[in-house]
């Protein structure tokens, strides 16, 4: 079949690329690699299964429910819950394995599905390829009571809910705060959330029908965030995606902060606290040369990582990092989360901005962004981005005409069938006019 894990789990058209006998047939290879990798400890296995809002996600959830009760897996139905509260209640109900029928912030005809093991952590590239090399594979069928046992967890939202308001330093009272709620996984949680620790919520996006998920909101969509925020006089405004696992940030005066910032405001605050183990934060190399200088001015080392935030967490736990993430808005804080969790993001912002009496515009000030342009380059070969003598000469030109001031970098895309072209350099011009030329030598010698 090949390979179908990409970086973040298996993901497709949902109904076309990613199918009912597909989900079926991944989660009764997923119990069985788990089962015989020790994961299971030689009891009687369970399971939690979550989903975002998307309509797809209900017929997934039955398949990906059916295959592993089929398996002999005992499965907690967890409803509709971002990926990092069903992270968080994979480790809280001591489940075996946790499921996650998401396409993040993909368009709502996408679905995926990701395996969690124990613990509420990402599969290893290993048992990912081992579940691959199952499917489809003769069985034994167990029969009778041996089969699994399938029921709802009803209380697993509010028991994620209180796990994010016992990390707050601070309550937030006299805050007003807009949320994008992406009408997605977070539409309950983020506003229950913000509500409880006191501040005042208006909630936008907050209304999903199965078909809306990201559609024209979100973190991929700021301008009705903007908008409202300044409309409405708000302090700050935080917009998620689809599954919650990312967060962007909006200022008083409308203005986007973005992940780099974030991270940025985060890692500062780790230093002055002494939870910054290490005195170093890990960034993708994505992350903008501004958010480098800013946090090596501050005495603060950066650990770069390919982009996708799987690898920002093997590079956390290899080394013991507290705090890691991608400009996107992951957010890793291994201290509460075993996965990036936008609401838990916002909530600490949130929290900084109450302890410091700061805006959030001064604290995004700790760094500043060289201009960054990034264009996608559809319909090409993705492997020739690293392999094309042409492509690599005109990005060596490019290399050479920014020297120190600027970067370039051509990435595949792990999701979507692409190559992105990203580039800095001292304006935005100049970075625009090279990214357009480098996205044309692209399409060029790369068409498909």
């Amino acid at each position: 079949m090949g390979r179908i894990f990409g970086t973040d789990g298996v993901r497709g058209l949902a109904n076309r690329d990613l199918t009912a006998e597909l989900a079926v047939d991944l989660s009764v290879a997923a119990a069985h690699v788990l089962g015989e990798a020790g994961a299971f400890a030689d009891q009687r296995p369970t399971a939690v299964v979550a989903r975002d809002t998307r309509a797809s996600g209900e017929f997934l959830e039955a398949a990906v429910v059916a295959g592993l009760a089929s398996a002999g897996v005992d499965v907690h139905r967890l409803g509709v819950v971002p990926t990092p509260g069903a992270a968080y209640l994979t480790s809280f109900l001591e489940a075996d394995m946790g499921v996650m029928i998401s396409a993040s912030h993909n368009p709502m005809p996408d679905n995926g599905i990701k395996f969690l093991a124990r613990g509420g952590v990402k599969l290893d590239d290993d048992i990912e390829a081992a579940i691959e090399q199952r499917l489809e594979e003769p069985w034994d069928r167990p029969t009778g009571a041996d089969v699994g046992r399938v029921g709802d967890s009803h209380a697993g939202l509010g028991a994620y809910v209180r796990h994010l308001l016992d990390t707050l330093p601070a309550r937030l009272d006299g805050l007003k705060v807009v949320l994008d709620c992406a009408n997605g996984a977070t539409h309950e949680a983020a506003p229950d959330a913000f509500a409880r620790a006191g501040a005042e919520v208006v909630a936008i996006h907050a209304e999903p029908d199965g078909l809306n998920i990201n559609r024209d909101c979100g973190s991929t969509h700021l301008g009705d965030l903007q908008r409202i925020v300044v409309e409405q006089g708000a302090h700050v405004g935080f917009a998620f995606d689809g599954d919650a696992d990312r967060c962007l940030a909006v200022d008083q005066n409308g203005e986007v902060v973005d992940g780099d910032q974030i991270l940025a405001i985060l890692a500062l605050r780790g230093q002055r606290e002494g939870s910054l183990a290490q005195d170093t934060v890990v960034a993708t190399v994505m992350s903008n040369v501004g958010f480098t200088r800013a946090m090596e001015a501050a005495g603060i080392t950066v650990l770069r990582t390919a982009v996708g935030d799987r690898y920002v967490l093997e590079a956390m736990r290899e080394g013991g990092y507290t705090l890691g993430g991608e400009q996107s808005g992951h957010v890793i804080m291994s201290r509460h989360a075993t996965t990036g969790d936008g609401t838990l993001t916002a909530l600490q912002l949130a929290a900084e901005m109450a302890e410091s009496g700061r805006t959030m515009s001064e604290l995004a000030s700790v760094m500043q962004r060289l201009p960054q342009v990034l264009v996608n380059v559809g319909g090409v070969d993705r492997a020739g981005a690293a392999s094309h003598e042409v492509v690599l000469a005109e990005v060596k030109a490019a290399e050479a005409r920014l020297g120190d001031s600027g970067r370039v970098l051509l990435r595949p895309s792990g999701t979507e069938p692409l190559v992105r072209v990203m580039v800095e350099a001292p304006t935005s011009q100049e970075a625009q006019d090279i990214a357009d030329h480098l996205a044309e030598v692209v399409r060029t010698h790369l068409a498909i």
